[in-house]
């Protein structure tokens, strides 16, 4: 199939949905934005305000409101206008791209008509070049020859950009579409991201709608009840939950009553998307899909993200995500529990945030994660900071730093604004400092820090007895805020690229601390990373965090676990799966056994964060290739991180809001985001 000419849809929702035939490459003009990072002061009173800070200093850019009233909405214009092959478009929304953006193609589920990622079009187009799949209600392509037609698409990119990957993001029966290109062409680089895909066809009660539909004479109206089951039902019960989120009762039922010819004109654009012949037509395709993906599945070698629902009243999604990612030997599976069959059309969910936290956008061959970083926008900023906040409230931190002529003030000022910068310091149990002293920093200095983690955080699509962290949303946090794998190459790109960057030597093993072994430092011998900051004139900032003795006592340490033969056995299997850091060390730092310590929690005491005088490197590149003078810096900047942990736990004696119901009655007279005070400086 080759495109002869372009045909445009009239306008909805104020964009035209351009619509291309075949394969011909899509231009859309766009400005690129620039990836700067934006200012963000503000003081701790008006710690919530994000809105009026994102439009103060141009966090993101403003967006037009979409729900899934637009898919309805953009479906009936399509519906009007349909009739011919699939053909691709893309929606006007997404052309603000930025440069080199790789190629995105959606491949659409039973309703064939391109929309369901109507939701995410601005936020994509961002970041990808996208086209969507429209299949014609009167359309009658097989599957194979669909298959064809996205991979004459794909080799017509690769022409053009040969270096990119190209992502495919199906749904239902787009997913076994996209899976079967990938088993196609696995010399090509492709990313499949996967909402729940039909290939548990076979499992769900959907193929008993085949004889019966075939059963059902065609003057007879009757296919409207299986429509209903099959796509209403889900559908329909997610409209309602978007309508009344978070309405109390009397309102919900306003609404409700408001929205009941909304509702019926839903249904009837069901009705025509979907009539008795399409609906028997996408059936039986579904079922062929399902079939020809199953017999080849472990032929697929591509790059997967997988994303289940939990309350798919369609598929049995859940359980077939589980059974995937054990077939596919690149698979990172994502759960949505409370999420129905159509994912992208669920509010809340934020497709290019799961792309980001997960680590799978790139736009060489390989993810970097230093040149395809993208600064979290003001959602994702939201979601990291906000869960926070209770805690912020709780611990009321005090936050000092040292300014160059060695006053100690109370905010971030003696924090350099320009890069390079190095952030050295002692990692709090459990490392309960860390989101807290990068979000804020981010707020009040508008200087993102990228911070140096484990490398088995970022390990994808991982087998055994360590848990796949890349699995767990949990460290979405880190990843979304720029951390990176500790390595000497990330410290020398970042540092090329005048970052701050935070780096705890200590690690694992201050992290996951013994009883008694508050405060205490294990750092190793060797002077890591004081060549590497002179070589970049990095200034490095000594720091300390103090009262993780306050929130929890550790009453269960590794000590103990070690002492209990199956905790011992299950220790070490974990410990050899573990990427070595410090494979030519004997030292215990080198030698990090992950493990959880049983923790007693504690009513929240105070948080307190010191940042010493700044160390400058600048000049001193040959002084400090001499190993003798490396070691010399790297035990005084030791020595600043102990002589602030020193100073901290001192002061704080003297603090009379060091506990948590003073703090509280202090709040409650003032304001519960006004500043507590605390100790003399």
């Amino acid at each position: 199939m080759t495109a002869t000419r372009a045909r445009v849809f009239p306008a909805v929702a104020g964009s035209l949905a351009l619509i291309h035939c075949g394969v011909t490459s899509l231009s859309v003009g766009n400005s690129l934005k620039s990836n700067r990072i934006p200012n963000l002061s503000r003081t701790v009173s008006v710690r919530t305000d994000y809105r009026a800070s994102a439009q103060k200093y141009n966090l993101v850019e403003e967006e037009l409101e979409t729900s899934v009233n637009d898919y309805f909405e953009q479906s009936k214009v399509l519906l009007k206008s349909d009739g011919g092959p699939p053909r691709w478009f893309s929606p006007l929304e997404c052309g603000s791209r930025s440069n080199n953006s790789p190629l995105l193609l959606f491949l659409p589920g039973i309703d064939g008509t391109g929309l369901g990622l109507i939701l995410h079009h601005q936020k994509l187009g961002r970041i990808f070049d996208i086209w969507c799949l429209h299949i014609p209600v009167t359309d009658r392509t097989l599957f194979t020859d669909l298959v064809k037609l996205v991979e004459r698409t794909i080799s017509s990119e690769i022409l053009h950009s040969p270096n990119r990957p190209i992502y495919l993001v199906g749904e239902s029966l787009g997913g076994c579409l996209a899976l079967a290109v990938a088993v196609r062409n696995p010399h090509i680089d492709i990313v499949l991201i996967l909402a729940n895909p039909a290939t548990s066809f076979s499992k769900s009660q959907l193929q008993l709608l085949i004889p019966l539909l075939e059963a059902i004479p065609r003057e007879l109206s009757l296919a409207f009840p299986c429509r209903l089951s099959l796509t209403a039902a889900d559908l329909l019960s997610m409209v309602l939950k978007s309508l009344v989120k978070g309405l109390p009762l009397q309102q919900t039922v306003g609404e409700l009553s408001q929205n009941l010819s909304t509702m019926t004109s839903y249904l009837s654009i069901l009705a025509d998307m979907l009539p008795r012949e399409t609906l028997l037509w996408k059936l039986q395709l579904i079922q062929q899909a399902s079939a020809y993906v199953n017999s080849r599945l472990h032929d697929v070698n591509s790059e997967i993200l997988l994303l289940s629902s939990g309350k798919d009243q369609l598929l049995h999604s859940q359980q077939e995500g589980e059974r995937l990612r054990q077939v596919l030997p690149k698979c990172l599976l994502r759960h949505f529990d409370e999420c129905g069959h159509f994912l992208f059309l669920e509010s809340g969910i934020d497709l290019v945030t799961i792309i980001k936290a997960t680590s799978h956008y790139r736009r060489a061959k390989y993810h970097d994660y230093i040149s395809d970083y993208m600064l979290p926008t003001l959602d994702e900023f939201k979601k990291v900071d906000e869960p926070y906040k209770l805690m912020d409230i709780a611990t009321s931190p005090v936050i000092l730093s040292t300014l160059e002529d060695g006053k100690i003030v109370r905010d971030l000022a003696g924090i350099p604004s320009e890069g390079p910068v190095l952030l050295v310091g002692y990692h709090m149990l459990l490392g309960f400092e860390v989101v807290p002293l990068v979000t804020r920093i981010f707020v009040e200095r508008d200087i993102l820090v990228r911070g140096m983690a484990h490398p088995m955080i970022f390990a994808k699509y991982k087998k055994g007895k360590l848990p796949d962290f890349s699995q767990l949303s949990m460290y979405d946090t880190v990843k979304l805020m720029g951390a990176v794998p500790v390595s000497a190459t990330n410290f020398f790109r970042l540092f090329s690229s005048k970052s701050h960057v935070l780096l705890y030597p200590g690690g694992m093993r201050e992290a996951l601390h013994r009883k008694g072994e508050e405060y205490k430092l294990f750092w190793p011998e060797q002077s890591e990373f004081v060549r590497m900051a002179a070589r970049f004139g990095a200034k490095i900032v000594p720091f300390a965090a103090v009262g993780e003795d306050d929130f929890g006592e550790v009453v269960f340490d590794f000590d103990d676990l070690m002492k209990i033969p199956y905790y011992r056995d299950y220790i070490e299997e974990v410990k050899n799966e573990t990427v070595k850091l410090r494979a030519n060390s004997n030292a215990e730092v080198a030698n990090q056994y992950p493990h959880l310590p049983g923790i007693l929690p504690k009513f929240p005491g105070r948080l307190y964060l010191y940042f010493g005088k700044p160390i400058e490197t600048e000049g001193r590149k040959q002084e400090l290739r001499d190993r003798k003078k490396s070691y010399e810096l790297y035990l005084e900047v030791k020595s600043e991180v102990e002589r602030c942990i020193a100073y901290l736990k001192e002061k704080r004696e003297t603090d009379p809001y060091r506990n948590l119901f003073p703090r509280l009655l202090y709040q409650a007279t003032h304001c519960f985001t006004s500043r507590v005070p605390t100790f003399e400086i």
